[in-house]
């Protein structure tokens, strides 16, 4: 007989864990079902400095473990496994996971899923990828000590990448289609004011260059449309993420980019389905406040519970 219980969350980033500590907390069976590569975001990030109680920063990975360990102090059921389907039309929920026969039933569900990263789609991207191009500094940068590298986006995320591969490059170039950055104004004067990084204004990066590993970028400039070549040994990309909201399209109601949009507070429209973190934020998309949103949901799904018994 399939496992009823009274709370599923699906996600393990911030929002994840702060939902499954509160959850767990109120005495509420507590499943969480992490994902195969659990920690969100803040996995693929390196020094947290803005997140309070830490008044030195944290690494990413670290503060993910820390928030692992602290939800597993009240007992929630995880595990590290991905959902591939889920049934909203029955009571209870049915979530499958890793495809198997039998689905773990939740009479709520908390959807914390988060963002992932977005590629340009470029000809050698996904061939170069793991061979010069990618998505994760904290992951990859210590693997290019000494090189000339690159940097693509006019983020925060770029504003981090660039300054956390200075640590091991050579030189950093931060590559942006317009002529100036939208990242925080503290990040824009630290990558401006750093001696190893430099800007290359007004350039989108039409092909990755190389054959067994990376050894340029094809430029064009946005103004003159005139091409140029880069030499870098390694191309890292951050130019946005794009919600893991995948398994819920025709059930939940998403907005135009798809992004969970919440009907009351953090209700989806269907009645004891909530959502919390990224995967409903394409605003703010801090640490803080998806923990905060995950700390929300799991209020308002115990609350909701406890309407649904005294009913």
């Amino acid at each position: 007989m399939a496992q009823v219980y009274d709370v599923i969350i699906i996600g393990s980033g911030p929002a994840g864990y702060t939902a499954a500590i509160y959850s767990a907390r109120a005495n509420l069976r507590t499943l969480v079902v992490q994902g195969e590569q659990f920690g969100g975001q803040l996995m693929l990030t390196t020094d947290v400095e803005n997140y309070p109680g830490f008044e030195n920063g944290i690494m990413g990975p670290d503060m993910m473990e820390i928030f692992e360990r602290q939800a597993r102090r009240f007992g929630p059921e995880m595990r590290a496994q991905n959902v591939t389907k889920i049934d909203f039309t029955r009571r209870p929920f049915a979530v499958t996971i890793n495809d198997e026969p039998e689905p773990a039933l939740g009479r709520a569900l908390i959807l914390a899923t988060g963002a992932s990263a977005l590629w340009l789609g470029l000809p050698n991207e996904q061939r170069l990828n793991g061979k010069g191009v990618s998505a994760c500094a904290t992951c990859d940068g210590a693997f290019f000590r000494g090189r000339d590298l690159a940097v693509v986006g006019g983020g925060d995320t770029a504003m981090e990448e660039a300054l956390f591969l200075t640590r091991y490059a050579n030189h950093v170039t931060v590559l942006h289609r317009r002529d100036s950055f939208r990242a925080s104004k503290i990040m824009q004067r630290r990558v401006l004011e750093h001696p190893k990084i430099s800007v290359r204004w007004n350039v989108v990066v039409d092909d990755v260059l190389g054959e067994d590993r990376v050894t340029g970028v094809l430029l064009r400039d946005t103004v003159t449309g005139e091409p140029s070549t880069l030499d870098i040994g390694g191309l890292f990309i951050a130019i946005g993420h794009r919600p893991n909201t995948e398994l819920f399209e025709g059930a939940i109601e998403l907005d135009a980019q798809g992004y969970i949009k919440p009907v009351e507070h953090t209700m989806t429209n269907i009645p004891g389905v909530f959502a919390a973190g990224d995967v409903t934020d394409h605003r703010y998309r801090q640490a803080v406040t998806a923990a905060g949103s995950g700390c929300m949901a799991a209020i308002d799904a115990e609350r909701w519970l406890e309407e649904q018994d005294a009913g």
